[in-house]
């Protein structure tokens, strides 16, 4: 018993420090926490700090803090509520809105993510990230006319930008028009030959036209260079598959759960290969 008790008092101090700590100590303590990995404490010191001075101007910065330290622990429902108090005391901060837009995009709240991009854009017509993202989730939605609209907006802003003419890929790749989708992803490789990015989507295209051999040749080619993406694992895994390498191709699509792919599609793939 007196073991269990005084592994209590040491876990309550560890999270609630006996001694007193000023506000800007409680801020500065969760950056060293940060530093070491240690999020959860890094989390609960920059809780007590905004419980300590709740009127704090400076507390919109600290909820965006805490919001992207909930986010990389996987709470993202509370890093949502964060980053909305944050809003709250911020509306025209665009680095939160990114945020918060970004995090609906991965939860899938489409809708919503592309409300932020809008306000977002609205403040800041230009912004290239925010319109290629806005045009990623018009194109998850098929709507192809928006979509377009934001990529060749980036383009007129920048012509020389990578995200408007991969925006037009993944268009025309959507659209069906998979030679022009390969033509452009072959000008990017051949202009930016190490961005992985730009290999994924041509594997993704050449997956779509039946030409196996090369898809995995792109994907090979990722996954020697750099540290795969969860859906790179779920397209080598559908190319095993369309192979008849069953187990191989669940090893893949275990793999993509772990990194946190969706469930669903992960369980009906599963479903498919055995």
């Amino acid at each position: 018993m007196k073991f269990y008790f005084a592994l209590f008092i040491s876990l309550f101090s560890y999270i609630y420090p006996v001694n007193a700590q000023t506000y800007e100590e409680l801020v500065d303590q969760s950056f060293t926490y940060i530093d070491k990995e240690e999020l959860f404490a890094a989390e609960e010191s920059l809780k007590a700090a905004m419980r300590l001075e709740p009127a704090n101007p400076t507390n919109f910065a600290l909820l965006t803090n805490l919001g992207t330290i909930q986010r990389r622990q996987g709470k993202k429902e509370d890093a949502i509520l964060s980053y909305t108090a944050a809003l709250s005391r911020y509306p025209d901060n665009i680095m939160i809105l990114e945020n918060r837009a970004s995090l609906f995009a991965e939860m899938g709240e489409t809708e919503k993510a592309i409300s932020d991009y809008t306000v977002l854009l609205i403040k800041d017509p230009i912004n290239q990230d925010a319109l290629y993202s806005r045009g990623i989730l018009y194109l998850q939605q098929k709507d192809f006319i928006r979509a377009e609209m934001d990529f060749d907006k980036i383009l007129e802003v920048n012509e020389k930008t990578v995200h408007g003419r991969l925006g037009h890929a993944v268009l025309e790749k959507m659209r069906g028009n998979y030679d022009e989708s390969e033509r452009i992803y072959n000008y990017l490789i051949d202009q930016l030959p190490r961005e992985w990015l730009i290999y994924e989507g041509r594997a993704d295209l050449y997956f779509m036209m039946g030409k196996n051999s090369r898809a995995m040749a792109d994907i090979n080619r990722v996954f020697s260079e750099t540290e795969p993406t969860a859906a790179l694992y779920v397209l080598r895994g559908k190319i095993k598959l369309a192979q008849y390498e069953r187990e191989s191709a669940l090893k893949d699509f275990a793999k993509a759960l772990e990194m946190g792919y969706d469930t669903e599609i992960i369980d009906e793939l599963t479903r498919m290969a055995k």
